[in-house]
C-alpha cells in the first residue's frame, strides 16, 4: 500500500509541477541518473565546481573490445571536464603510452560515443609489467598524470595490481589507479557484472535462437555451440539459460565421458517428444580433451539413426554489435563514479604545489557492482579471491544458477541440493 501511495504522490507532484519533490519521491537512484544525464548531455561543458587546481586525468583500454567501453570513456571525459580538470586519452593501451600516443580530449571529441561498440581508443592485452613498469612510470611522470583509469578485463585488473605493488620502487604510481571492469568474459575479481558482458550475451542468444530455428527445420538435429570467455563459464551458462539449451559445459564444473553419455541419452529421449531439436553450449576452455569437435563427433556416433549433430564456433562476433542499453547506462554511471572517487582522493593527497601522493590501498581499486551497490574494492584485498592461473575470481555468484539449467531442460538426473524435510504442519 505504501508503494501505491508513493507512486500516486509522484504523479501528483508532476501534475503540480513540483519537480524537485517528484525527484525525491522517485528515489536516490533516479535522482543520480538524472543529474548525470543533465551534466553529460550539454552541448558544451558547464563547470559544476570551482577548483583551485586542475588535475590531469588519463584513461586507457587494456584487454579485448567490449560493448559499453566508449560510453564509459565519454562519461569520464565529460564528467572530468565538468569538474574543471584536464582529460587525456591513451590510445592502444600501455603500448600506446610508451609510444607517446596520448591526446587531450575535449567535450565534442566524444560526441556520439555512447552508441558505438568496440573500443575507439584501441586496446591491447599487454599488461603494464609486460610493457615495462619503469617505462610506464616514466611516461606517467612526463605527462604529469594525477589519476589513471584503466578500462578492460583481467589484464586491466592485473595491470592496476602490478602498478600498486611497484609503488615503493616507482613513486609515479602513487596516484589513484582505478580499474573499471569491461570484458565479455565477466571474469574480473571485485564485480558481479562487467561492462560488455550483457551486450555479448544478447549477441549469443540471438545467434542461438537462429540456430534453434535451423535445427527445428532440419528435424532431429543437435547443435553444439562454442562461446568465448576463457576459463570463465559465465557466457555459456547464462546464454544456455536464456536460450533454453539442454546443457552448458564449463570449466568450473568438471564433466566426464559418463556425463556426456548421459546427455546423449537425454537427447535420445527428447527426440521421442514433440520438440525434435537440441542445443548444447560449451565454453571455449571447458575441458582440454573434450573439445567442441569431440562432443559433436560423439553425438554423431551415438545418435546414429536418432539425430544428427553439427557444431558452431561463434568466435569474435561475440565482441561486436551495438552496446546494449544496460551496458551504455552501466558504463556511463561507473565512469562518473570513478571520476568523483579519484578527484576526492587527489584533493585529499594533493600538496599546495599540486603534487599528488596516494599510497594507501584505497587508491588502487576495482570499481564494480556487488549486490546492487557500486563498490570500490582495493586490489590488494582481491588477491585472495583470484585464481591467477585461470584468470578469474575464486567465487562466482552465477554458479548457483546451474541447477536451474538442468531442471528447465527436464533432465532426469538433476543436482542434489541441501534440503530440509518438512510437512504442512510446520508451515506458519
Amino acid at each position: 500500500m505504501h508503494c501505491v501511495e508513493k507512486t500516486l504522490a509522484v504523479a501528483d507532484a508532476m501534475k503540480s509541477k513540483r519537480f524537485k519533490e517528484a525527484q525525491e519521491l522517485r528515489g536516490r537512484s533516479f535522482k543520480g541518473n538524472l543529474e548525470t544525464y543533465i551534466r553529460l548531455s550539454k552541448l558544451r561543458p558547464k563547470l559544476f565546481s570551482n577548483k583551485q587546481h586542475s588535475f590531469n586525468l588519463a584513461v586507457l583500454n587494456v584487454g579485448a573490445p567490449a560493448g559499453g567501453v566508449n560510453a564509459t570513456i565519454r562519461s569520464i571525459v565529460r564528467y572530468g571536464l565538468c569538474e574543471g580538470h584536464n582529460t587525456f586519452a591513451i590510445f592502444d593501451g600501455f603500448e600506446g603510452l610508451i609510444n607517446n600516443q596520448v591526446k587531450s580530449l575535449q567535450w565534442t571529441a566524444v560526441n556520439g560515443w555512447s552508441s558505438v561498440g568496440g573500443s575507439l581508443l584501441g586496446c591491447q592485452k599487454t599488461s603494464a609489467a609486460k610493457v615495462g613498469l619503469a617505462a610506464v612510470a616514466e611516461k606517467v611522470r612526463e605527462n604529469n598524470f594525477h589519476a589513471l583509469f584503466v578500462i578492460g578485463g583481467y589484464e586491466a585488473y592485473l595491470s592496476v595490481l602490478q602498478m600498486y605493488d611497484a609503488r615503493s620502487t616507482h613513486p609515479e604510481f602513487q596516484i589513484p589507479l582505478i580499474c573499471i571492469p569491461a570484458t565479455i568474459s565477466n571474469n574480473v575479481p571485485g564485480t558481479e557484472f562487467s561492462i560488455g558482458a550483457d551486450t555479448a550475451l544478447n549477441e549469443i542468444v540471438k545467434i542461438c535462437d537462429k540456430i534453434k530455428q535451423s535445427a527445428q527445420g532440419s528435424k532431429r538435429r543437435i547443435f553444439v555451440i562454442e562461446t568465448m570467455g576463457g576459463y570463465c563459464g559465465y557466457l555459456a551458462t547464462m546464454a544456455a539459460l536464456a536460450s533454453g539449451a539442454d546443457q552448458a559445459y564449463i570449466y568450473e564444473e568438471p564433466f566426464t565421458i559418463k556425463d556426456l553419455i548421459d546427455d546423449v541419452d537425454h537427447l535420445r529421449k527428447k527426440m521421442e517428444g514433440h520438440l525434435k531439436r537440441g542445443l548444447l553450449l560449451r565454453n571455449e576452455m571447458a575441458n582440454e580433451h573434450y573439445s567442441t569437435d569431440f562432443i559433436t563427433k560423439l553425438l554423431q556416433e551415438e545418435g546414429k539413426g536418432v539425430f544428427s549433430a553439427r557444431s558452431n564456433v561463434l568466435g569474435h562476433m561475440q565482441q561486436g554489435g551495438l552496446p546494449s542499453p544496460f551496458d551504455r547506462a552501466f558504463g556511463t554511471k561507473l565512469g562518473c563514479k570513478a571520476v568523483t572517487y579519484a578527484v576526492s582522493l587527489i584533493e585529499q593527497a594533493a600538496t599546495e604545489e599540486g603534487k599528488v601522493v596516494c599510497n594507501t590501498p584505497a587508491s588502487a581499486v576495482v570499481l564494480g557492482l556487488i549486490k546492487r551497490q557500486n563498490e570500490f574494492t582495493p586490489v590488494e584485498t582481491l588477491k585472495s579471491n583470484t585464481d591467477i592461473e585461470h584468470r578469474m575470481p575464486l567465487e562466482q555468484w552465477w554458479l548457483k544458477l546451474r541447477p536451474l539449467l538442468r531442471i528447465l531442460a527436464k533432465h532426469e538426473s538433476v543436482y542434489v541440493g541441501d534440503f530440509v524435510e518438512t510437512s504442512i504442519d510446520d508451515v506458519d
